[in-house]
């Protein structure tokens, strides 16, 4: 049986950048759209009032949308209308008795709490204290836990108030339309089904390089670190769509059972197989401790110990201050066993998910000459999406509310993607200096020195 749509949209943090720079530009598209008129009830702490949280509205759609003079005002004065704000502190029982009289008749609001994890068990007891979490959804922003044990905690604190089938655990990675893409190119094209295993793939690298820094985020930076913010999420995420078995579609939640299959059979992480950088001047960023031993990047060998994959290294790695900002999978496929035509670089699959999108297949022809030689060529194809195409926070936004959880991490696999990670977390390595501009530290070309060395995007 189809959910219910939810009938209300309450947003903790209403007042914060999240809100800003994401959920306000996400509404604004849903009504223009005319697929959102429900209330919209913001809650913050901040001394304002409705009329300061709507002027920050018209600035937020009109900073992030309006750019180029093609705001919709009439969609934008819809959103204002719906509007409302309860100020209060989480910690005061008023705050939520005054947002159950603001729900006034809603029976299934969707909450959304854009706010510190810190504050998340406060929200969801006061939730359940006023009764506003009857037959209520929730959306909880990621980092989900900051190891095996707080995610583990975090999730018994939803679980308290919430059924799993309504919480919804938000990361934006996986609402991207370039992400979706891989998943589709890997299940709607047939010729792909016969090779995509360990008789023929040789290697499976994921790249998520960033050109700029910790952008004035050092304080979070310092509680996070690339293995916790990129690694155990969005570059697992990828390895899972690279490595499921076919999800049955016709099921909402066939995705996430194949993501944890997946999890569950990759060896969690050792030392040997992990390595860890920080870029040359990270410790003079504002809100980073003198003797940091935060990475700014990391490099992983993953092996996934199924049938279709055994033997096949999975390699990830993502970095702050690199030469590029890309990401990018390739997929290498072994040797013909004619060498002296195949003599050179193997055929493989590339996929570059951003910042523009494309498809790429390496194949080798014949070299022009009297001789029985190939060279290699690249076929590849640009996928430019539809301007009307949907930014990924109103798509995952659009299915909270209709209460589909395809693109959503569930309680299982978050805690498997911790297992995979939670034995390197810290400073069980070393964090090695590399230079900005580069592609991270030296040591990490050992990880894929038997599979003829890390793929490089191109800018």
């Amino acid at each position: 049986m189809k959910p219910v749509r939810s009938d209300a949209f309450v947003l903790y943090g209403v007042t914060g950048d999240l809100a800003y720079k994401k959920i306000f530009p996400a509404l604004y598209a849903m009504v223009r759209r005319g697929g959102f008129d429900l209330p919209v009830i913001g809650v913050a702490r901040s001394d304002w009032n409705l009329d300061q949280l709507r002027a920050r509205l018209r600035e937020s759609i009109t900073r992030h949308v309006g750019k180029g003079g093609d705001l919709d005002r009439q969609a934008l004065s819809k959103l204002e209308a719906r509007l409302a704000f309860v100020q209060g502190d989480y910690q005061d029982a008023a705050t939520f008795r005054a947002l159950h009289r603001a729900l006034g008749e809603a029976e299934r609001p969707l909450h959304y709490l854009a706010i510190p994890p810190g504050l998340f068990a406060t929200v969801v007891e006061g939730l359940g204290a006023s009764g506003c979490a009857g037959r209520a959804r929730i959306i909880v922003e990621k980092p989900f836990g900051r190891d095996l044990a707080s995610a583990r905690a975090l999730n018994a604190t939803l679980h308290r108030v919430f059924d799993e089938r309504r919480i919804f655990r938000i990361d934006h990675y996986l609402g991207k339309e370039a992400v979706q893409n891989l998943l589709v190119f890997r299940f709607a094209n047939t010729f792909l089904e016969p090779i995509w295993n360990n008789h023929y793939v040789r290697s499976v690298q994921v790249t998520l390089a960033e050109r700029f820094g910790v952008a004035g985020r050092g304080r979070f930076y310092e509680e996070a670190g690339a293995l916790r913010d990129v690694i155990q999420n969005h570059l697992l995420q990828v390895v899972g769509f690279l490595a499921m078995e076919p999800p049955a579609l016709a099921l909402r939640e066939s995705i996430s059972d194949e993501q944890v299959k997946v999890f569950r059979l990759i060896r969690p992480l050792n030392p040997r197989n992990v390595v860890r950088g920080q870029f040359r001047g990270y410790r003079d960023e504002e809100g980073v401790a003198p003797g940091s031993t935060v990475e700014t990047f990391a490099a992983a060998r993953l092996h996934v110990d199924s049938w279709r994959w055994e033997g096949v290294p999975f390699l990830v790695r993502s970095g702050k201050r690199l030469a590029v900002t890309a990401t990018e999978v390739l997929v290498t496929l072994k040797r013909p066993p004619l060498l002296r035509l195949a003599a050179g670089e193997t055929n493989y699959l590339r996929f570059r998910l951003g910042p523009d999108v494309t498809i790429a297949i390496g194949a080798r022809v014949k070299r022009a000459g009297g001789e029985l030689t190939s060279e290699p060529i690249e076929l590849a194809i640009a996928h430019h999406p539809h301007g009307d195409a949907m930014d990924a926070y109103e798509r995952l936004l659009g299915d909270a509310l209709e209460g589909d959880p395809m693109l959503f991490a569930r309680q299982d696999t978050v805690e498997a993607a911790w297992s995979v990670v939670e034995p390197v977390l810290g400073n069980v390595t070393p964090a090695h200096e590399y230079r900005p501009g580069s592609w991270g530290p030296p040591e990490a070309e050992a990880l894929a020195a038997d599979v003829g060395g890390w793929h490089r995007p191109a800018r």
